[in-house]
């Protein structure tokens, strides 16, 4: 019986699939995906889920550096003023704990799915997420929240005058509740 593969366990090729051990018998590993199709591998053509982390590390940590060069944190933000821009990140912060870190991840997250490395979307760090957040100009930041909540930038960088009760329904009409519960119960690591 196989050392590296178990039944159950998670396995992977050369693409990055991801497929469950049903057996190993004979150098072969047998196999379902996501989708139900059922495959068989040579043991060595596949990877365990801790082969499959130390090689796709770099790949992750080359992918903060995608995400901080990608449209997402480059666009043209017209009529945000820097000072209105800060006031409401600390002030949609405040209101809702988290809400940065969620709405970094969420932004690094849609970055890789369009670039199709949707895989490397369950390993992304909250920490390093935020960093590449907080390292753009604050009227980024506010067009990154105001592309998750759906409104205009400017429109959401002029809300940070509004009172608690206002900001935080503009706040709740737009973000996703089951998404941001979700991603409260994450570890942050």
């Amino acid at each position: 019986m196989s050392t590296r593969f178990t039944e159950g366990a998670a396995a992977y090729d050369k693409n990055g699939r991801s497929y469950t051990v049903e057996e190993v018998d004979g150098g072969m590993v047998y196999c379902i995906a996501s989708n139900g199709v059922e495959s068989e591998f040579p043991e060595e053509s596949l990877m365990n889920e801790v082969e499959w982390t130390t090689r796709s590390d770099g790949r992750r940590d080359g992918a903060y550096a995608r995400i901080k060069q990608s449209r997402a944190y480059h666009p043209a933000v017209v009529g945000v003023s820097i000072s209105a821009a800060e006031k409401m990140l600390k002030h949609g912060e405040n209101l809702f704990p988290g809400l940065l870190d969620f709405i970094a991840f969420s932004t690094a997250a849609r970055v890789l799915r369009e670039s199709h490395e949707e895989e490397l979307v369950a390993r992304l760090s909250i920490i390093k997420c935020r960093e590449v957040f907080d390292s753009v100009p604050p009227e980024v930041r506010v067009s990154c929240l105001a592309k998750v909540l759906g409104v205009a930038p400017e429109k959401l960088a002029g809300g940070a005058d509004l009172g608690d009760n206002l900001l935080r329904a503009m706040i709740e009409k737009g973000i996703d509740a089951a998404a941001f519960d979700e991603f409260q119960d994450r570890p942050r690591k």
